[in-house]
């Protein structure tokens, strides 16, 4: 009499089947640019209506809270593997004892509690199901085609960059009202107005055409803080997060980056440039200043490397104010992050920026973080200054 091979069951044939889909789609866009930008233009949207559109209803970052359960998730597989281990050392050498006395007796197969193969089995589930959304939301995401950029410019061009920014600056920080701190007071609706800025821009990007998520504050934004953080797109749950302890002149802008993630623009530099034209193109004057202070660094710091320090001071300063309001967190909130933290910064941010650099190399970008800079070859190719 013959006995058969056991038959995998419906649900791990189906699980088999989400991987090797996942694995298969992820190379089709690595080997074909045209797949990942076709794919990116129609199919990536339908996620954002529908899953994007799910998690907006939800008042908090629903993405926090799934990895809040994976860390408990995580903890409890340790504590699964370490039981399983210890039960079956203790098993092995419970056998060994017997068969010592009886070695005739034939040791019988170990046997994993049912539970803890249910528990397996579920934890297998949850990473297949990330493995298929990171790659259809995230990984295919760095393989489209990037946004044209010019490749060289001249001192002239970013000279004249550099001072109508930091002229628009100075003129703009004059105009809010302040606190008793000097921090700009802010009563309008800034998620509404992110929203709509990023949707005024789909006549030049078409992606941003269709239903906006709506961005929300961190609860852990503490431990973004000691990451010098401002923002996260978590793409399991198609949501654009911000750090609500940054100053508030860093907020608008960084909503519309991290929106601009959520409809494929997965570069940090094509995100600063689509965060920046959403910001100025703003009836909101907040939002207008948001976004020329969010290219100070990268314009000021670029200008500053590229001549001599009596080249640099004879050209307009950036004012007092203006350079507190560019400033990533206030004293105070520094005070509160180190009173509420429980790592040091150093070491957390020593971490992240190991993994963010990492992440974007994994992903085909040789720069890895240095690649932020890049935003300003992409100002002096598609912001026309001169008739701003």
């Amino acid at each position: 009499m013959f006995v058969g091979k056991k038959r995998l069951s419906n649900s791990v044939l189906i699980q088999l089947g989400i991987i090797i889909f996942s694995t298969i789609f992820i190379i089709a866009c690595l080997l074909s640019t045209s797949f990942a930008d076709w794919y990116t233009n129609n199919i990536f949207p339908v996620w954002i209506n529908t899953y994007g559109f799910f998690t907006s209803l939800f008042p908090f970052s629903f993405g926090e809270k799934l990895i809040y359960l994976g860390l408990v998730l995580v903890l409890i597989l340790s504590v699964v593997l370490i039981y399983l281990l210890i039960s079956f050392l203790l098993y092995r050498l419970k056998n060994i004892k017997r068969s010592s006395f009886h070695e005739n007796n034939k040791l019988k197969k170990y046997k994993v509690p049912v539970f803890i193969k249910r528990y397996l089995r579920i934890f297998s589930w949850i990473l297949t199901i990330v493995y298929l959304i990171m790659n259809l939301n995230c990984f295919c995401l760095y393989q489209c085609t990037p946004i044209p950029c010019r490749s060289s410019y001249t001192l002239e061009e970013l000279t004249a960059l550099r001072d109508h920014i930091v002229n628009k600056l100075n003129e703009y920080s004059m105009m809010f009202e302040r606190d008793d701190l000097g921090n700009i007071i802010y009563d309008g609706d800034m998620e509404y107005e992110a929203r709509v800025s990023m949707q005024n821009l789909s006549d030049l990007y078409p992606r941003m055409s269709g239903f906006q998520v709506t961005p929300k504050t961190l609860d852990s934004s503490v431990f973004m803080s000691q990451q010098y953080m401002q923002g996260y797109y978590f793409p399991f749950s198609m949501e654009a997060n911000i750090n609500g302890l940054m100053s508030i002149g860093n907020k608008p802008f960084t909503m519309c980056h991290e929106l601009a993630h959520t409809r494929g623009y997965i570069f940090e530099d094509e995100a600063n440039l689509i965060g920046f034209l959403a910001c100025i193109n703003s009836d909101d004057v907040f939002f207008q200043y948001s976004g020329y202070l969010s290219m100070l660094n990268y314009v000021n710091n670029t200008f500053y490397r590229s001549v001599d320090i009596d080249t640099y001071n004879s050209h307009v300063k950036v004012s007092d104010l203006v350079w507190y309001d560019d400033q990533f967190l206030t004293k105070e909130a520094w005070e509160y992050v180190n009173s509420h933290s429980i790592l040091p910064t150093e070491t957390v941010k020593k971490a992240a920026d190991t993994f963010v650099d990492t992440t974007l190399k994994v992903n085909g970008i040789k720069e890895g973080m240095l690649s932020y800079n890049h935003v300003v070859d992409l100002l002096l190719t598609h912001y026309d200054y001169t008739n701003d």
